[in-house]
């Protein structure tokens, strides 16, 4: 299809009226041509772009800036990178955050920003809010629960999806129209400090990553070849200190990026399961999220008690699930939030890791409120007394004892 075919594909789908459009603009594709779809289609008089800073990083501020200079657009943004750490990212650690693979973050981001966005379309008095979700995947889902639920009256417009545009007749209109697109890979990337996603639905099968796309992670057999060791402290099951030096989770989370990136570690490159069970490949980058995870887990194991992990394992999934499925603010997850911040109370510990190559290697572990008690469990302790379990032995024994029984009348 040609760009005047697109244009007219365009041209000819019906939209709905509106005045007043609030749009959250990050900079990229999809949100630079929802500005000139809003001027050309739309009609808009008023266009309100909200860009969001959830910790992407100053560069890419930057360039969404340029962008809007270029678009001539007066973009707000709000500054969201500490409720972002100190409240989403909180939750997502406690919970070892895990949707069958991938450390939940964009399915957050997505709410956060719809939110914000959301409650200053009304604020400015908007009668529609536009997103640049494809219908193909995820995002289109997450901020449409959220903008129905603090902007229930507001209209959804969402051009990719509603004129069923392909990323390659996105680029011909860009071109065409002469917006500002700048991508280092089809698909562009969403970044916030806890993971990366790179280029989502748009990687092939067996189509290999370049080189230049990772910004931390560093393939093994380029890592150095000694071990980097880090000490890194917990309370509540949140990372307070990095190397014995006390830090804001925002301050851990950078420095654990470029030190474990720098590693070999955290790239995911997996088959995932989206809102609408199609599956796709995913790229993603998360230095911080693979160590703190892993040793969060291992903590857990330590400080918690048996049935406390195996059923934390079940809420675990469970909100990782809701999240994922843009629920961050249905009643049953801020139910799930309670239970899993109660646990965390006793989460508390000091580990030194080694990172070598991709792999994750625990040196030590200290906890104060660690239920680990080698004087009484150690084969090597006289803890107490071997043959007080002989008799409670024979009474776990007792059911498969009757087993037996029946099982013998049943062949004889």
């Amino acid at each position: 299809m040609n760009v005047e075919q697109i244009i007219d594909k365009v041209e000819k789908t019906e939209v709905p009226e509106v005045k007043k459009v609030a749009i959250a603009y990050s900079g990229g594709l999809d949100s630079s041509l929802g500005i000139i779809l809003l001027r050309r289609k739309y009609k808009a008089e008023e266009i309100f772009p909200i860009t969001i800073d959830v910790g992407q990083g100053e560069e890419e501020l930057c360039a969404s800036r340029e962008k809007a200079k270029a678009l001539g657009i007066a973009q707000t943004i709000i500054d969201a990178k500490e409720e972002f750490t100190e409240k989403w990212l909180r939750r997502a650690i406690q919970s070892n955050s895990d949707y069958n693979g991938y450390p939940v973050s964009t399915s957050m981001t997505r709410q956060l920003v719809a939110r914000e966005v959301a409650k200053l379309a009304r604020s400015r008095g908007c009668d529609a809010i536009m997103e640049g979700s494809s219908g193909k995947g995820n995002d289109q889902y997450r901020m449409h629960n959220v903008f129905k639920l603090f902007a229930p009256e507001l209209k959804v417009l969402v051009p990719v999806r509603d004129f069923d545009l392909t990323r390659g007749e996105e680029e011909e209109l860009c071109k065409a129209w002469k917006v500002p697109v700048t991508e280092t890979i089809r698909g562009g990337d969403d970044k916030t400090m806890w993971c990366r996603s790179i280029a989502s639905g748009a990687i092939d099968l067996n189509q290999e990553i370049p080189r230049e796309v990772w910004m931390w992670y560093c393939p093994p057999h380029e890592a150095p070849d000694k071990s980097t060791r880090i000490e890194l402290k917990f309370a509540e099951g949140i990372p307070v200190a990095l190397n014995g030096k006390t830090g804001s989770l925002e301050e851990i989370l950078m420095e654990l990026n470029v030190v474990g990136g720098a590693s070999g570690i955290g790239k995911i490159d997996m088959f995932e399961d989206g809102i609408m069970d199609l599956k796709s490949r995913e790229i993603y980058e998360a230095p911080a999220a693979h160590i703190i995870l892993k040793l969060h887990r291992d903590l857990e194991q330590s400080c918690l008690t048996k049935d406390e992990i195996q059923f934390k394992k079940m809420i675990d999934a469970k909100w990782a699930y809701l999240v994922y499925h843009g629920m961050w603010f249905h009643p049953l997850k801020q139910d799930l939030d309670a239970f899993i911040a109660e646990t965390q109370k006793v989460v508390n510990g000091t580990y030194a890791v080694e990172l070598y190559k991709g792999n994750i290697d625990i040196v030590s572990r200290e906890s104060a409120t660690s239920l680990f008690t080698p004087e009484i469990r150690s084969i090597k302790s006289r803890g107490f007394n071997q043959r007080m379990c002989a008799d409670a032995t024979r009474i776990r024994g007792l059911p498969f004892e009757i087993l037996a029984k029946r099982e013998f009348s049943r062949r004889s």
